[in-house]
Formats: C-alpha cells, structure tokens, sequence
C-alpha cells in the first residue's frame, strides 16, 4: 500500500497560506531556499519533524532537477497527498515565474534593469545571514556524531577546495553510510503497492510529453526544439543551475543561437533577483529564444520552458517519495541516506561560502595546484556596502528578531538606497 499523508488534518486554508509564503520569501539560493522551508514547516509550524525533514531534503538531493522545488512538493505530499505536493510545488515555483515573465518581457522591450540589480544587492546579504541561522539549527540536529560531523566536512572541502562534482559527493557518501551500516531490528513498512511506480509514470510521463506532441503534430519546429533541449535539461540536472548553466549556454548561446552571450548572462542576473528556484533562468531563456514568433512567442515559450522543467520534478517526487519510509527500514539504505544528509549540510555550508565569497568581493580568482582547484578573494575588492548590508541583516534577524519577510525586505530597501544615486 502507499503511505497516507502523515498531517491530512492541517486545514487547507493554512496550508495555502504556508506554502505561498515560502515561494515569497524564498530567494534564488538553494541554501536559502531551504532555510525557509525549515523555518515556516519545522521550527515555526511543526509540521514536520527535523528528522523526516532532513531524510527528504537528501533523497531530494539524489534527484535531477531543482531540489528545493522537489523538496517543497515532497512537503506537501507528506502533508496533503498528491493534491498538497501539486499545491505546494506550484506555490513555490509561481511567485519567480510571475516575476520572470515580466523581467523577461521587460528585458525584450527595454534591455538591462539596473533597479532590480540594486534591491538584489540587500537581498543577498540577507540571504547569508538566513542561511547561517538556518546551518546552526541543521548542524546541532543532524551532525551529533563524529563520522557525520566529518562527512559534513569532507563535502564541504571536497566541494570548496578540490571542486569534486556534486553528484560524486552524494555518491560517495550514500556509499560510505551504507558500507559502515550495522543491521538494526525495526519494524518493517511495506513498499508501496505495485501498481503505484507505473501509474506515476505514465500519468506524469505523459503530461510531461503532451505539448511536445502537440507542437509536434502542428508543425512548430522552433518551440518542439525549445522543449526538447529544455526536456533534456530536466534530466541532466544535479547539483542545482550552476552545475548546467554551461551545458545550458554552450546550447542555446553557441549552437543554436537563441541568445547572445550578453542576454544569457543577464538572464542569470535577473534570475537572482527573483523568489524561487534559479532554474526560473530557463523561463528568460524560453521567453526570449520564442520571441522572434511573433508577439505571443514569448509567452508560449516561456510556459513552455516552465512547463518541461517542472512537470519532471513531479514525476520523480510522486515516484519515488512512497519509498522513503520503506528505506529507512532498510539498515544500508537507510544508513546511506542518513550519510547523504550529513553531507548535504557541508554541500549547503559550501554554497553559502560561495556566495557570501562573491557577495563580499567584488573580484575573484582561481587557485589551482595539484589537487587543489578553489577560488579565492581578491583582498583589495572588498566591498565596503555588502558588509553595511551584512551587518543590517544579522541586527535585524539575530538582535531585533524581525523574521525572515522583514530582514529581507529591510535589506533589499537598504541596498536600494546605497546604490540609488547621489
């Protein structure tokens, strides 16, 4: 049998409320991202437990595709079912989507946004105090032993100092959890039902399919080939954007020729100043690559786009989130999921590292000896304003206690003002 939600009583107006809000205040940061989920559903809510939290976020981070998207869904599965994972996934994607379909339209009509660049600035100095409060809480619940607290670290060197892919980290620490795994009597779960794994899959396979075959059939060369590309992203997405982001411009940039390398990069730029998963950098992609069309090519390239990155995250959450609770009564699997986990906080620890390392510095450069392959500061091109910023966000979460909608809001009006002229 599938497992049943464990919270179906938490009213649905509550869950709406609760799950929109953390596609509001969620910033284009995985780390971020996360700290917001833990805060509205573990600390704040307590609908989740740190435990079942923490066994999710791993299994999300085994996935292809945007984690905390998957994360957010996989939330709301455990508390609405499959309506509460549609719900929740759709509230954490829509509010960027919103956004970047009128950046993009915007950014078609008129170029460059320098205004969003400003209020950004203040949200990224937000975002590294979130995350920081966010890996304290983490670490004092999941890295309580030593073999965890030295995995936490090994992901964090192996990521910052010798820039070992991201999947081969989680691969390596799934199977160092489950060599070290010691048998332990519990009570065994049933895995879902048989008939669960194919019906997923050909439901979701299926809406995921439809407007290819449709553009297919109605002969729209350029937007089947946009929804293929981005199709196969979907699929060959680990690590979070970054980890494709060259993938991604050495295609539509370089070979197809759907954006110049100047709009690429300001697609990214303007993808970090919405809420939401940076993958919504696709959308800008879609938007723009389509917009030769006509004056609805735009729009039917950015729905497109959304619609064959995130349909996927579905399909993988609802295939594979009944099996959770089945492998954590599997002594390996369960061991090597517990691993993952302990080093998904030196994975999150790396990118706030990575971050605030480019939030500080205005320059930065590559170190590579032997093994060793990171990157560096340029001392001289600290910037005097992110610590301004940084000091304004700490106040307001650690001191004044204001939360996260209002430390990110102060922060953002206060990089506005540093950079408004005069």
């Amino acid at each position: 049998m599938t497992p049943r939600p464990i919270s179906p009583s938490i009213p649905l107006p509550e869950f709406v409320r609760a799950f929109a809000r953390i596609g509001r205040l969620s910033p284009p940061v995985l780390a971020a991202q996360i700290a917001v989920m833990h805060h509205e559903l573990v600390t704040r809510r307590g609908w989740m437990k740190e435990e079942g939290f923490l066994s999710a976020l791993s299994f999300c981070m085994m996935l292809p595709g945007p984690e905390a998207m998957q994360l957010a869904t996989y939330c709301g599965w455990r508390l609405r079912g499959v309506p509460g994972g549609v719900a929740a996934g759709l509230f954490f994607v829509a509010p960027g989507a919103l956004v970047m379909l009128a950046l993009a339209a915007l950014y078609a009509r008129f170029g460059q946004l320098p205004l969003s660049e400003a209020l950004f600035s203040g949200v990224k100095a937000a975002v590294v105090v979130i995350v920081l409060q966010a890996l304290l809480r983490l670490a004092r619940t999941s890295l309580g032993r030593r073999d965890r607290r030295a995995l936490a670290i090994a992901a964090f060197l192996l990521l910052t100092v010798f820039a070992v892919p991201f999947p081969l980290i989680v691969a390596g620490a799934a199977a160092f959890g489950a060599l070290r795994a010691a048998p332990a009597p519990r009570r065994p779960v049933p895995p879902p039902a048989t008939g669960h794994l194919p019906r997923t899959l050909l439901l979701w396979g299926t809406l995921w399919a439809l407007p290819l075959a449709g553009l297919w059939l109605a002969g729209q060369e350029r937007l089947l080939a946009i929804g293929l590309f981005f199709s196969r992203l979907a699929v060959v997405t680990f690590g979070g954007a970054y980890a494709v982001l060259a993938y991604m411009s050495q295609e539509i940039v370089a070979r197809q020729g759907w954006l110049t390398p100047e709009a690429m990069l300001d697609g990214l730029g303007l993808a970090e100043t919405t809420p939401g998963p940076l993958i919504l950098v696709t959308e800008f992609a879609g938007y723009l690559a389509a917009a030769p069309l006509g004056p609805w090519g735009g729009l039917a390239g950015a729905a497109l786009t959304l619609w064959v990155t995130f349909v996927p995250c579905f399909l993988w959450i609802f295939a594979g989130a009944p099996y959770v609770d089945w492998i954590a009564t599997r002594p390996r699997l369960s061991a090597a999921l517990s691993a993952v986990t302990a080093a998904v906080v030196g994975v999150i620890a790396a990118l706030a590292w990575w971050f605030a390392l480019h939030l500080l510095f205005a320059e930065t450069g590559p170190l590579a000896l032997g093994p060793v392959h990171m990157t560096l500061p340029h001392p001289e091109s600290l910037r005097p304003e992110a610590l301004l910023l940084l000091a304004v966000a700490a106040v307001s979460l650690f001191a004044l206690r204001l939360g996260l909608g209002a430390t990110l809001g102060l922060a953002a009006l206060a990089g506005l003002a540093l950079h408004l002229p005069g």
